[in-house]
């Protein structure tokens, strides 16, 4: 198995075989939030008039997610995993767009498969490319808004290729480093519009807190959804 780590939207155009999409602040960990409470589905989108555009057309969709961090107008909710964790989705569709992990499901379209990533399910995520056994793994890194390196991304990439070796890899100095040492800096932003309260650190952190994967699979009208896979006893 050949793993590969790549980069931002470059990187997601650039992936081959299995391709894990990491965007670990917030909306590859927000979205595991959002379908362990009940969600059927998760539409990823890159474009913000699609998502609006699908929830005119079915308004019993609910419509998450931001632009530079922010909740958008008519959007029933942000990219925060605080804002949703205590929220009921059963038997929801949700239509979620956000500045960089939904722009890389888009342009992966030359992977085989494609999973996200992030911290909140990542030993479910090694479990099941091991089941898999592709004959490539790409792990990437989304970055800032899929233009620029992000800490939290590169260090998810590293552990799950870590782990996916048979590396120890020492999560609590992953932690510690992105609380005192990095300057990702996007966790002081207490507006309550934001898509960004201080305690989604700790809920994006939450390591191993869900125990499946979220896979692309078709959906309608040129659409992918994120459904759950690879999900075992916790």
């Amino acid at each position: 198995m050949e793993i590969r780590i790549l980069h931002r939207l470059e990187g997601a155009r650039e992936a081959r075989g299995l391709a894990v999409i990491i965007d670990v602040f917030r909306a590859f960990s927000t979205a595991c939030y959002v379908m362990a409470n009940g969600a059927d589905r998760i539409i990823p989108v890159a474009d913000i008039e699609d998502a609006y555009r699908l929830k005119r057309a079915h308004p019993e969709f609910v419509l998450m997610g931001e632009r530079g961090g922010r909740i958008q107008p008519g959007f029933d909710f942000g990219n925060s995993p605080t804002h949703v964790e205590r929220v009921r989705f059963d038997g929801k569709t949700v239509v979620h767009t956000t500045s960089a992990g939904t722009q890389g499901i888009a342009s992966a379209a030359d992977a085989d498969e494609v999973i996200t990533g992030s911290f909140v399910n990542a030993e479910a995520i090694v479990r099941y490319v091991r089941l898999r056994r592709p004959r490539i793994v790409s792990l990437v890194a989304m970055g800032w808004g899929g233009i620029r390196d992000a800490d939290e991304d590169e260090l998810c990439a590293q552990y799950l290729r870590d782990r996916l070796e048979g590396r120890p890899a020492d999560f609590p100095e992953i932690v510690r480093f992105l609380r005192e040492d990095s300057r990702t800096g996007r966790f002081l932003d207490l507006d309550d519009r934001a898509s960004a309260p201080e305690s989604d650190f700790d809920l994006c952190l939450a390591l191993d807190r869900f125990s499946f994967v979220l896979r692309a699979t078709p959906w309608e009208h040129g659409f992918v959804q994120l459904v759950k896979a690879g999900e075992t006893a916790s």
